[in-house]
């Protein structure tokens, strides 16, 4: 076993094997960084307060104060431990399992294709682009995660959760308190299970849809933009339930006083937004974004074909979701 002390800044670089990363930090920030080749690289470019402990054993590589056990951690609670800042940075083969644990810190992982464990007391935890599984415990740290193919799992007392361009199979979240914005852009069937207690839900589906529905409320409002929906209840609880598409994927989503909504992803870029118009050949079907709709169209000069390449034509909306 290798050991540092680490009481002020300093790069170290490993050049044994690491496929396993353990941090454990207090105030400040860590970010750890996939990478597909080169050595394991620390960076600690400040800290305050007691010293980061270093340890590389069989594999794993682990920078955390001795006095913050992983065990236990959410209920670490020691006001006076809490005297110390650090900004730790780190480039791990992108195969490497990373559990990171952060009390009052900022974290972020990116590009990692092993398992992630994520808790937090407070502060906020950042994942991008994770394929990986992913598993979240907060008090009341939230957590967004952007591009995560990975199942994605999130337990939280009053943390929010808010997930951008979801593709994973499986999405899990349960809190009391906190918000859930759940954004899926994914052509695979989704599993996708949110339970809460007084904070709002806000899922947003891709276009088109493909998933068995049931969403309810016991107090809270609904919104719902699917026609083939059904929204029940008119005093106290509502519920939306329904089928979209052949229904393989599964949506449920529970709140007692929150609010939830079901929202709609735009089509893909390559895809219309509207029908074009037939072309009967009176006139161009385009309309020019310089003429109003409601002014007259004029008809082409003798000799111009309807709708010639020269004419300006509108394209897609410029439509936006969440």
């Amino acid at each position: 076993m290798s050991e540092w002390s680490v009481a002020e800044p300093k790069k170290l670089t490993f050049d044994d094997p690491v496929t396993e990363l353990h941090v454990r930090l207090v105030n400040g920030t860590v970010n750890v960084v996939g990478v597909d080749e080169g050595s394991t690289r620390l960076e600690v470019t400040e800290i305050e307060g007691p010293p980061l402990t270093v340890t590389h054993k069989d594999g794993t590589l682990t920078v955390a104060y001795e006095d913050l056990p992983w065990k236990g951690f959410l209920k670490w609670l020691d006001r006076k431990g809490w005297r110390r800042d650090a900004v730790v940075s780190l480039a791990v083969p992108a195969h490497t399992r990373v559990e990171v644990g952060v009390v009052g810190a900022a974290a972020v992982v990116s590009g990692v294709d092993g398992p992630t464990v994520v808790k937090g007391v407070t502060g906020d935890t950042t994942l991008v682009g994770l394929s990986g599984s992913v598993r979240a415990d907060t008090v009341s740290g939230n957590l967004e995660a952007q591009a995560v193919t990975g199942d994605l799992r999130f337990n939280s007392v009053s943390g929010d959760l808010t997930v951008v361009e979801g593709s994973g199979s499986t999405v899990r979240a349960d809190s009391v308190s906190g918000s859930m914005i759940v954004d899926l852009d994914t052509d695979s069937p989704t599993d996708v299970v949110l339970n809460n207690v007084s904070g709002e839900i806000a899922i947003r589906l891709p276009h088109p849809a493909d998933a068995e529905v049931e969403a309810n409320t016991a107090s809270g409002t609904v919104s719902n933009a699917f026609d083939d929906l059904r929204v029940s209840g008119q005093w106290g609880a509502h519920k939306i339930t329904g089928r979209l598409g052949s229904g393989t994927g599964k949506l449920k989503a529970t709140t007692v006083s929150g609010s939830i909504a079901l929202l709609r992803r735009p089509p893909a870029e390559d895809e219309p937004w509207d029908a074009e118009p037939e072309d009967t050949g009176t006139g161009p079907s385009d309309k020019s974004p310089d003429h109003p709709s409601d002014r007259p169209t004029v008809p082409p000069s003798e000799g111009s074909p309807s709708g010639s390449p020269d004419s300006p034509t509108s394209g897609p909306n410029d439509k936006k979701g969440l």
